[in-house]
């Protein structure tokens, strides 16, 4: 849920990369890092466990401001797979304005991918969130690999379900900007509506992600 203190004009967003053990949350987080420009990131925290690792960076370490004055801070998460750390992903989750799903593209790992996103959908109703309501976007990651499974067979799956599906691979960076761009976009609609940033702040969609991803080099991809 957004943080706002209208008081003092300032806001908090709060997404959150969710997934299965190894499916490539952390270089996600480690590639966007990578790809923002310097004078729009902070510095990249890693907390490492025995087999899995969980980020958490200030995306802007200095607020973006509104042509009102509004002052907005992205705060982006990473949570660990480990079923063993499920009390982690729950307090992680509390208080999400977004959520990007990272799946594995390799067949072996639909299994996986099945139960993370189930567990997904009972985290966020226990900390009082709507999976049909927040702001969702699911990102089948590792297109690098041999053997992955298709496009078509991913969009089949998925299309019906109404949630925007991005094809990337962390480790390459193709899909990596791109999944964030839209995760941003449906999150400034939800503010939007609520807020209405565009008439009353003055911050349009195109100004809210041009201020929040800019590229390091000409040639990122996205």
């Amino acid at each position: 849920m957004i943080e706002f203190d209208e008081a003092e004009k300032k806001m908090v967003l709060k997404l959150v990369y969710y997934g299965p053990a190894l499916s490539g949350k952390t270089t996600n987080l480690l590639t966007l890092h990578d790809q923002l420009d310097l004078s729009g990131r902070g510095d990249l925290m890693v907390l490492d466990t025995q087999d899995d690792r969980t980020i958490f960076f200030d995306l802007l370490p200095f607020f973006l401001r509104a042509p009102s004055g509004l002052q907005i801070k992205v705060k982006v998460y990473t949570v660990p797979g480990q079923v063993r750390h499920d009390a982690t992903r729950k307090a992680v989750l509390q208080r999400a304005d977004g959520v990007v799903f990272v799946a594995d593209s390799q067949p072996g790992e639909a299994a996986s991918n099945m139960a993370s996103f189930e567990n997904l959908e009972k985290n966020l109703a226990l900390v009082g969130l709507d999976i049909g309501r927040i702001p969702l976007v699911i990102q089948f990651n590792k297109r690098d690999m041999p053997g992955v499974v298709s496009e078509a067979d991913i969009r089949r799956i998925w299309e019906p379900t109404g949630i925007p599906v991005h094809l990337a691979s962390a480790l390459k960076g193709p899909g990596v900007k791109g999944t964030f761009l839209k995760i941003a976009a449906q999150t400034y609609h939800h503010l939007d509506t609520r807020w209405k940033l565009r008439t009353d702040h003055g911050l349009s969609r195109d100004a809210f992600l041009g201020q929040l991803v800019r590229s390091r080099a000409a040639g990122c991809k996205e």
